[in-house]
């Protein structure tokens, strides 16, 4: 058994301070740690993840994948995601990160992550894999579908090793804002709230576009929200 660091012993003795209660986020990521299937999830993106050599060790594929959760829940871009792990006690302890031992994986390992799971075509099989579960416990698609979208931001400063943007992500405007990012849009079961489909886009791609993968083929009614088109195209 591993001795505790005094980070970590802070982070429990936290927990009994005298008038702190568990917060919104504390109660979501609880349940968060009951319901997602960790170990399955991990089997699927596991024959693709890089194995330990002679080089430096990888770091360990459910930390990572924890951590590419924490980013889609929270809306969080790479950097914001490492900033808010290094911030939170709560977020740490999800993830499994002890600071007497061990860094935050920094804001390039977690874009080479969402890289590894986009070239393999991963986030389909996660979605695919977590419907199996959830089936096999009982909960079925409906007869409904609710798509939306979200944008995930991404550094838009051209001060790294390229001189450049990621080419894959796009701005787009979103009231009066502008974001550089990239889009998620979700088809949602309107019986059950389980989403079903992901579909990954750059920002500036019309919520039209991804509509037809993100069906099942067995609704009888479609609902989402109605905006006018990124960018004001």
């Amino acid at each position: 058994m591993k001795q505790q660091t005094l980070a970590v012993a802070a982070d429990q003795n936290a927990q009994y301070e005298q008038y702190r209660k568990p917060t919104r986020r504390d109660t979501f990521l609880a349940t968060m740690e009951q319901i997602v299937p960790w170990a399955a999830l991990c089997e699927v993106i596991e024959p693709h993840y890089p194995k330990a050599g002679n080089g430096r060790p990888p770091v360990g594929l459910e930390r990572m994948l924890r951590m590419y959760f924490v980013q889609h829940w929270f809306n969080l871009a790479d950097a914001a995601c490492e900033d808010a792990i290094l911030d939170s006690t709560a977020l740490r302890r999800f993830v499994g990160i002890d600071l007497g031992r061990e860094r935050v994986p920094d804001a390039t390992t977690l874009l080479k992550f969402r890289r590894l799971l986009e070239k393999h075509q991963l986030g389909e099989a996660l979605f695919a894999k977590v419907g199996e579960v959830l089936q096999a416990n009982g909960l079925k698609l409906g007869t409904g579908t609710i798509v939306d979208a979200t944008i995930i931001g991404a550094p838009s400063s051209t001060k790294n090793a390229d001189k450049k943007r990621d080419p894959e992500m796009h701005q787009t405007r979103k009231g009066q804002q502008w974001y550089f990012g990239m889009k998620m849009d979700i088809g949602v079961d309107s019986r059950t709230v389980l989403a079903h489909r992901p579909v990954v886009t750059a920002a500036n791609v019309h919520d039209k576009h991804p509509l037809p993968s993100l069906l099942h083929g067995q609704e009888e009614e479609v609902r989402g929200p109605a905006a006018p088109a990124p960018g004001g195209k």
